[in-house]
């Protein structure tokens, strides 16, 4: 095969002696009398082949949609039967999902995919509405919202699906990038470790010294940097990952180099790991490029929409398990003695004390037995946590495993108390241990459910816990609680956690 004065030719597996490569599913390349390693990586094959199987279910999704608004359409006399936008639909939309990077499977967080399928989607129907006008057909209001409203749903339900595959991907073993460590200092070594931790996607494989003599670290080999093209092929690594703090603009520039003739990614550290990708901006300056971090303040219209999307989302919920009020409350009474809802002072925002309603799950005078458990305690810090706590009564123990005796906290949200997504409000009491920085979660209003809630609950340390507060305050956005309130659906249900 030939490509513009380069001669690839294609081998089967062998060693060759002197630089050591091997060569498998590569290809070496003439050009201008200077050999280049074009690498087919494993990991990359295979997220390629996973975007291939993605868009398929995504043009199927929509498909179904599709179809399914058009029968609605014609069931309400809203719609002809020229089925065209049924197939119309998947058509335009794999081309904007592309267009808006939904098939870079490798580089796209749950989080950043959650707030682009939405637009896509959106775009793709909009873009349907033009084609319609503009070629003469009909396409009824109905089909429109139908497509817009469940193609919506459905692609962000495949899609959790698909996560959810990757994730176990991960951990056995596949889409994982055999990965070099661009640097030697200390950053470098956090890059590797957290490289080794859980199913990160990425494996640490070796680390690339910019100018100071090298040995073996943590385990891992270390070469120079003349040395990194050979070890590129030699090692089938998939990506570079540069420690910024380590390197010098021209020690970038030559690992991009390498990164160009192999075929590597590359990912470069910006030492803000509070901070959520959605946040940020490339922005060139001079020769230099500069991160711009987006404000994520809760004030003025922003403040105002949180409060605005509370109020109708709290009522909403509110409508639609007024059932599961009434049985829980029925419970309650049933099986002990004392009112159905529990008030207990908390802390909200800026440290402003109120009243926090629940159903009551445990024995009147709970309260007073504490002293008597704190041998029990299984939380760190300030918090109280017993995974058997004998004050619980029956029907209490079930309304805590489901997380329904929190129920009764949207009436704290319709009156501005709390909202729905946001730091737990504390007790006044775990308020007084709190250190220095744990202050900061109480700069937002608290919340029915919140990182904590989606990311663990109570087999978290109290740190941890408040880390991930403090990563909401950081980032918040209406996207981001929006997601977090999907998320917190199949939390409940699968219970971890809860006690």
């Amino acid at each position: 095969m030939r490509r513009a004065g380069v001669s690839t030719l294609r081998f089967p597996v062998v060693a060759c002696e002197g630089r050591g490569m091997l060569i498998g599913e590569r290809a070496v390349g003439l050009e201008r009398g200077r050999p280049e390693v074009v690498v087919r990586r494993r990991a990359t094959t295979q997220y390629a082949r996973l975007a291939l199987l993605v868009g398929i279910t995504d043009a199927l999704s929509l498909l179904l949609v599709s179809g399914l608004a058009r029968e609605v359409s014609i069931l309400v006399g809203r719609g002809h039967h020229v089925h065209l936008e049924v197939l119309l639909l998947p058509l335009v939309a794999l081309p904007v999902f592309a267009l808006m990077r939904l098939y870079h499977l490798s580089q796209l967080s749950p989080a950043e995919e959650f707030k682009r399928l939405p637009a896509a989607v959106s775009v793709s129907v909009a873009t349907m509405v033009v084609i319609a006008f503009w070629f003469g057909f009909d396409l009824s209001r109905t089909w429109i919202a139908i497509s817009w409203l469940f193609g919506i749903v459905t692609t962000l339900a495949e899609r959790r699906a698909w996560h959810a595959h990757m994730g176990r991907a991960r951990a056995s073993g596949a889409l994982v990038f055999r990965t070099f460590v661009v640097g030697t200092n200390e950053e470098a070594r956090r890059i590797a470790a957290s490289l080794g931790t859980g199913a990160s996607g990425f494996e640490g494989v070796g680390f690339v010294a910019v100018r100071s003599d090298y040995v073996r670290l943590d385990g891992l080999p270390v070469i120079g940097l003349p040395e990194l093209e050979a070890a590129v092929a030699d090692r089938s690594v998939d990506c570079l990952y540069i420690a910024s703090t380590a390197v010098l603009p021209e020690d970038v520039a030559r690992v991009m180099k390498t990164a160009r003739r192999t075929g590597t990614e590359v990912r470069i550290s910006a030492n803000m790991t509070e901070i959520l990708a959605s946040r940020l901006m490339v922005q060139p300056v001079g020769r230099l490029l500069a991160l711009c971090l987006q404000p994520a303040h809760l004030t003025g219209p922003q403040a105002a929409l949180k409060r605005t999307f509370d109020m109708l989302v709290a009522g909403l919920i509110l409508l639609v398990v007024s059932p599961v009020w009434t049985v829980s409350a029925v419970l309650i009474k049933l099986t002990s003695r004392g009112p159905v809802l529990f008030r207990q002072e908390r802390i909200g925002r800026s440290g402003e004390r109120f009243r926090i309603f629940k159903f009551r799950t445990m024995v009147v005078g709970a309260d007073r037995m504490r002293a008597r458990l704190d041998g029990l305690n299984e939380a760190s810090g300030p918090l109280f946590k017993v995974r058997n706590d004998p004050r619980v009564t029956t029907a209490g123990r079930w309304l805590r495993r489901w997380s329904l005796d929190e129920l009764p906290q949207l009436l704290n949200v319709l009156r501005g108390e709390m909202s729905l997504v946001g730091p737990r409000p504390p007790l006044a009491e775990e308020v007084a241990k709190y250190e220095e920085w744990h202050y900061d979660r109480l700069a937002v209003p608290p919340g029915m459910t919140g990182l904590w809630q989606v990311s663990g609950r109570s087999e978290l340390s109290f740190d941890d816990y408040v880390r991930l507060d403090l990563f909401y305050v950081e980032n918040w956005s209406l996207s981001y609680d929006l997601f977090i309130l999907l998320k917190t659906i199949p939390a409940v249900f699968a219970r971890r956690g809860a006690f």
